[in-house]
C-alpha cells in the first residue's frame, strides 16, 4: 500500500468528504473514492459508512485511521532525521489558523518561509477555533494559531501576540469623528459581537461587566469578517482586534476608536501536541513566526523597460 494512498484515506476520514479531501490533496474526486475502495478491498473491510452525511468511519475505519496517522507521522520523522544529515529543510508543515489571525500578516510569513525553504511544503488552513483545536489534538496539524488558547495537559502553548481591542464603527456613526473614548461611553450602545460558544465572547462579557457597562447585543456571529460587514452597514458597533481592521481603516469603510481607560487584549498563541517533537521544517516555521514581518526579504521590483526612440530602435536594428 502506497503512503500517498494512506495520506488520502486520512484526509477523507478527517474532512469526512471525498470531494473536500480530493481538493486538499490535489486529485479528482473519483481518484479519492477509488483509492479508498481499493484499500477496503485489500483489507476486506468497510472503513467508511457512505450512507451517512457527512461520512462516518466504521469501528474498523477508526482503528485504521488512528494507525495510519501514527505510521505517517513516524515516516515524516524518520525522513526528517535522515535529511538533517544534509542540513536540508524539507517535508510538510501543516498549520491550522483561526480566520481572524490576520490574512495579510500570514501571507508575509508564508512567502518568507517558501523563499527560505523551497523544499518544504507549507499547508495553511483557516478554520473555526474548535476545528483548529481538533486538528492539532488529532495530529492533523503540526501547529495551531488560536486566540485565548486553552490550558490542556496534552497541549503546549507558546505565547505569540497580544492584540489590542478597539471600538469599531461605521463612517456614518455619531462616534466616527473621534479617535478615542472611555469604556463607560459604551453603555447602551448596539453591539455586534461574537457567538457564545467562542472564548472571545466570554472574555468580552467579562470585560464589560468589570467596566459596569451594559450593551444591547443586536447581532452575534462566529467570525470577524461578518461582524465587520454588519458594522459597515450600520447595524451597530463592535469590539475587535486592531490588527483585524487595518485594511478597512485604509479604504475608509470603518472607523476605529481606542479605549483610554482600559486595556483589553486578545492573546494569540501557537499550540502543538505536548509530546510531539517538531520536525526541522516545523521548527523553522515556528521560529519564523516570532520574527517581525517588516524584516523579511522583499524581491526588488523589475523596473519597466525603457521605451526606445525611433532612432534608437533603428540603430539597434542596424547592428
Amino acid at each position: 500500500m502506497d503512503l500517498r494512498d494512506l495520506e488520502l484515506f486520512c484526509e477523507v476520514a478527517s474532512l469526512r468528504s471525498f470531494s473536500r479531501a480530493a481538493k486538499a490533496i490535489g486529485v479528482s474526486q473519483p481518484v479519492a473514492s477509488e483509492t479508498v475502495k481499493a484499500i477496503e478491498k485489500h483489507l476486506g473491510l468497510e472503513l467508511i459508512n457512505r450512507e451517512k452525511r457527512p461520512l462516518e468511519l466504521t469501528p474498523s475505519g477508526q482503528t485504521y485511521y488512528t494507525g495510519c496517522r501514527e505510521l505517517l507521522e513516524s515516516y515524516r520523522r524518520l525522513e526528517d532525521r535522515v535529511l538533517q544529515v544534509r542540513d536540508q529543510v524539507t517535508g510538510p508543515v501543516r498549520v491550522a489558523a483561526i480566520y481572524s489571525v490576520g490574512l495579510l500578516q500570514m501571507d508575509c510569513y508564508v512567502k518568507q518561509f517558501e523563499h527560505l525553504y523551497p523544499d518544504a511544503a507549507l499547508e495553511l488552513r483557516y478554520l473555526h477555533p474548535d476545528a483548529v483545536l481538533e486538528r492539532v489534538v488529532n495530529d492533523e496539524a503540526d501547529l495551531g494559531l488560536i486566540s485565548f488558547p486553552p490550558r490542556r495537559a496534552d497541549l503546549t502553548c507558546i505565547p505569540w501576540q497580544e492584540q489590542e481591542m478597539v471600538v469599531v464603527v461605521s463612517p456614518q456613526h455619531r462616534l466616527a469623528a473621534r479617535k478615542s473614548m472611555v469604556a463607560a461611553e459604551l453603555d447602551g450602545e448596539s453591539l455586534v459581537t461574537f457567538t457564545h460558544e467562542l472564548q472571545i465572547r466570554a472574555e468580552m462579557d467579562r470585560w464589560l461587566r468589570q467596566a459596569k457597562v451594559s450593551v444591547d447585543v443586536v447581532h452575534e456571529f462566529d467570525n470577524i469578517e461578518t461582524i465587520k460587514r454588519a458594522v459597515e452597514i450600520g447595524c451597530g458597533i463592535a469590539l475587535l482586534p486592531i490588527s483585524s481592521v487595518r485594511r478597512e481603516m485604509e479604504i475608509g469603510s470603518l472607523r476605529m476608536l481606542k479605549l483610554d481607560d482600559v486595556r483589553w487584549i486578545r492573546p494569540l498563541g501557537i499550540i502543538h501536541k505536548r509530546h510531539n517533537s517538531p520536525t526541522t521544517a516545523v521548527q523553522r516555521f515556528l521560529e519564523l513566526l516570532h520574527e517581525p514581518p517588516e524584516s523579511f526579504f522583499r524581491p526588488k521590483a523589475t523596473p519597466p523597460a525603457a521605451k526606445k526612440s525611433p532612432s534608437a530602435a533603428a540603430a539597434v536594428a542596424n547592428t
